[in-house]
């Protein structure tokens, strides 16, 4: 029977929700501990306008120990981004799928026939592990799944600024959450969760957009055809270099809100609320402050970003060739 020996190969190329949380996590990790310099500078350089990269590199490189000080923050760093690239991954490709699959049953509906899911299509005409999506609905579910992980994740991030800055004089993590409590109660925990909302939804969800948008025009470019997945190697290029130029314009469009959450959460007392902190950023050393950093995010972003989504996709795409072989493998027997 057709019907029956269709259905487990079809299931078996949805990867499990564990498999998107692990795959995150890992690729979370990786690119965490391996651009923690990149991040600490970025956080240094930010918290004044007095502060240059050169200076800043300068000085953590005359310290006793230059290597420590420059993965200084990585628990918390890599915590924060292992976590919540975990969280991330597995809520949007949750979200996805609904989307891809509410997509599916109206067409359906609509057609009075039975159309494939989105997972189907999605592996047989792209590099992506994700199901084909609308350019607003890849806006929306990124943006989403990103506030969502923030959030949750909101603790760690504030641990993580302030250790990584020069500006308290932490012993450890465990000193700087007490501190932070002592001091500031809970709500210390979540400094610029507004500023960091504003930045993660826009730039996660203009992200999402670009990267899906590059590899369908790169898939395009490299095979000649949209019609035909590509093979490991090329797929491999496609996410990886889709990633990069995806990070790129999301960071560029959004760093202004990267700088002021950055201020927010090391001065909270100073800066107060995301207005303030703008009107204080503008009085202090004008536009020029939101853009501070730039660069050191824009290439921790992209590297970040191509690492994680590669790492992240290999991954999935493995499991569910895996799965569909042993479903293949099991219908034959």
């Amino acid at each position: 029977m057709s019907n029956g020996a269709a259905s487990p190969v079809q299931s078996s190329r949805k990867a499990h929700p564990t498999f998107h949380f692990l795959a995150g996590l890992t690729s979370g990790l990786a690119s965490a501990v391996l651009l923690q310099p990149a991040d600490l500078l970025k956080t240094r350089v930010q918290q004044s306008r007095s502060s240059s990269l050169l200076p800043v590199l300068r000085s953590i490189l005359s310290s006793p120990h230059p290597v420590a000080g420059l993965w200084r923050g990585t628990l918390p760093s890599a915590l924060r981004t292992g976590f919540g690239s975990a969280l991330y991954f597995t809520s949007l490709s949750s979200l996805r799928q609904i989307i891809a699959n509410s997509s599916v049953s109206a067409r359906s509906s609509t057609d009075g026939r039975d159309s494939p899911t989105g997972s189907l299509v999605r592996r047989n005409t792209s590099s992506s592990v994700l199901p084909k999506l609308s350019n607003t609905q890849n806006l929306l579910t990124g943006a989403t799944a990103r506030v969502f992980a923030g959030v949750v994740l909101m603790p760690v991030t504030v641990i993580k600024v302030r250790y990584e800055s020069d500006l308290y004089a932490y012993k450890s993590i465990a000193s700087a959450a007490r501190s932070i409590h002592a001091q500031e109660g809970l709500k210390g925990f979540f400094s610029g969760v507004g500023a960091t909302a504003v930045r993660d939804a826009p730039y996660a969800g203009l992200y999402v957009l670009f990267y899906e948008s590059c590899k369908k025009d790169l898939n395009k470019l490299l095979s000649g055809r949209t019609d035909q997945a590509p093979s490991s190697a090329t797929s491999a290029t496609i996410n990886a270099s889709s990633g990069v130029l995806a990070a790129g314009l999301a960071t560029g469009l959004t760093n202004p809100f990267d700088a002021v959450k950055t201020r927010l959460q090391l001065m909270p007392k100073k800066y107060g609320n995301m207005l303030k902190a703008t009107r204080l950023m503008l009085q202090e050393d004008g536009v020029k402050s939101f853009f501070h950093g730039l660069g050191l995010r824009m290439g921790r972003k992209v590297l970040s970003s191509a690492l994680a989504w590669t790492v992240y996709e290999d991954l999935i795409g493995r499991a569910e060739r895996f799965m569909a072989r042993h479903d293949d493998d099991r219908v034959v027997v």
